[in-house]
């Protein structure tokens, strides 16, 4: 056992592999990226042997792990809550097919959207799949629950989600660890055939999934985490789940709650535990960060005309992350406000890092569309987003990862003239590629700008897939050699890179630019790693 400071991640990533994993499989994304960074920090350092490369994508990272837990090893794969959209085929027939080694999925929601589109709530793709849920309060908590996490999708042969939400995944906490568990030996099914999905097999396959579920009520490694604490005033009882145990407790120091409190941590759970307290109280609040997941299905449970506060009734803002205060205003605590913020601080919107090849880009492309109607972009999710805000102001759409290359397709099939799509080296590996080949087999009047600084920028710089690849990538899927253009965007070479642009919207038919120009960011610390190695080398 050893104690250690650790980010909600972190502890999340520690317990996977004390716990055994023989694969960790994701994505980077906030708020989840350093689940993996930190397993792969351990490999780096010689503590452990576990396959932890960053994969193309989502629903393949979810469906490698898949595949390691056929062979009755441990496998995690992690991303953010967009990411289990795309990983949502996988996951939910995962529980069709079950798992042989135990397979744990982190889901990191982002509320208040700090980093992403939306702020949805993961805990509804549990419900959906009828799998069992892990929501933590801390690190503690979530490092502990994740051998719980295995232990329960190995009897009852089921993947499992932790959701956790920004504010846990980046702070941190002392974690005590337990003694780890060898990696389990290659096992593989008794049964194969419930991994096969055809029709016959996968409707005996949803009923047990079914009758699984309601067995996980009862089970003890979930109804642990949801624990009941009784007030004497029953005007009212508090449920809190997940981290608003946290916001709620920082309301109270002492910790002594003058109402009965329901924490929830784990789902599914027995109505049991809910009527417990609302049969004690008049009224009922529910915390919880995210949607109202517990407060409708109590609503459904309760019948009675009881009173219930939450974010459906708006005693919590619907949208946005929960605080201290925000509890403590629904309580009818009064709190002091902070310190007001200097006139002398002003806000300075996000913009390119000095010297950042994006810049560079998107001027020579501004330049290159202004002889047309239209001289906007189809975007993606990348840093070169921020050329939506001054003073470039050259982006018109920004939805999902990809959504760049087909909106641009399907702009250019209503007949728009230049349809341009920008998208990141990452991202068009991510989901783009399928785009491309669609506007190939089209033949769709396209132009595809592959904004490549060799890394994916956006989440600190981890390794993209497309990183020496993307010419033969588009050039395979059938874009004219001839069409697949390279240039390096640099003041120097800005009138170049027009003209070459304007040449490629000219043609008739899908093109693609790739403006290639390493990250400014991972280029100085490559940099300084270099230089380190060779004092290093002086001195020896």
């Amino acid at each position: 056992m050893q104690k250690y400071i650790l980010l909600g991640d972190e502890a999340i990533a520690r317990a996977g592999v004390d716990a055994g994993i023989s694969g960790m499989y994701a994505y980077p994304g906030t708020p989840s990226t350093e689940i993996m960074e930190y397993v792969q920090l351990l490999k780096n350092k010689g503590e452990v042997s576990i396959s932890c490369e960053w994969s193309a994508n989502e629903k393949s990272a979810l469906e490698t792990a898949l595949g390691m837990s056929y062979t009755g090893k441990r496998a995690m794969a992690a991303m953010k809550h967009v990411g289990l959209n795309v990983a949502a085929d996988a996951f939910i027939n995962s529980a069709i097919t079950g798992v042989n080694g135990g397979l744990l999925v982190v889901a990191a929601d982002d509320p208040s959207m700090h980093s992403s589109q939306n702020e949805q709530d993961s805990r509804f793709y549990g419900k959906f799949a009828f799998v069992p849920v892990f929501e933590p309060s801390g690190q503690q908590e979530a490092y502990d629950m994740v051998f719980d996490a295995f232990e329960l999708s190995e009897k009852y042969s089921v993947p499992v989600l932790i959701r956790i939400t920004t504010r846990l995944a980046h702070s941190r906490a002392e974690v005590t660890s337990r003694r780890p568990h060898p990696q389990k030996q290659i096992r593989l099914p008794e049964d194969s055939s419930r991994f096969i999905l055809m029709p016959a097999i996968a409707r005996k396959r949803y009923k047990t999934v079914l009758g699984n579920y309601e067995k996980l009520k009862m089970e003890n490694r979930l109804s642990k985490y949801n624990v009941f604490r009784d007030g004497h005033n029953r005007n009212l009882g508090i449920i809190a789940c997940g981290l608003a145990w946290n916001y709620l407790m920082e309301n109270f120091s002492d910790e002594q709650i003058p109402y009965p409190v329901l924490k929830i941590s784990a789902y599914p759970f027995d109505k049991d535990i809910i009527m417990n307290i609302t049969e004690r109280c008049r009224e009922i609040l529910v915390l919880e960060e995210g949607y109202p997941f517990v407060e409708e299905q109590l609503r459904g449970i309760l019948d009675d005309g009881r009173r219930i506060y939450g974010r459906m009734d708006g005693a919590i803002p619907r949208d946005g992350e929960l605080t201290p205060d925000i509890v403590a205003k629904a309580l009818g605590i009064s709190t002091g406000s902070g310190p007001r913020v200097p006139d002398l601080v002003a806000p300075r919107p996000p913009s390119f890092c000095k010297g950042c090849g994006h810049a560079d880009m998107f001027n020579a492309i501004t330049e290159a569309m202004k002889p047309y109607p239209f001289n906007g972009v189809f975007s993606d999710i990348g840093c070169y987003t921020l050329a939506a805000l001054p003073p470039y102001s050259a982006i018109n759409s920004c939805v999902d990862m990809g959504a760049s290359v087909t909106m641009a397709v399907g702009a250019a099939d209503a007949g728009l003239h230049p349809s341009v799509a920008v998208i990141g080296d990452s991202t068009f590996t991510h989901s783009g590629m399928t785009g491309l080949l669609d506007a190939v087999v089209k033949n769709s009047n396209v132009t595809v700008i592959i904004a490549d600084n060799q890394t994916t920028g956006m989440t600190g710089g981890q390794k993209s897939s497309g990183t020496g690849r993307l010419k033969d990538i588009c050039t395979g899927l059938g874009v004219d050699h001839k069409h697949v253009r390279t240039i390096v965007p640099l003041r120097k070479n800005h009138e170049e890179n027009v003209r070459i642009i304007r040449e490629e919207i000219d043609f008739q038919g899908p093109s693609v630019i790739i403006a290639s120009r390493e990250c400014i960011q991972t280029a100085a610390r490559r940099k300084k790693s270099e230089n380190k190695s060779e004092t290093e080398k002086d001195q020896s």
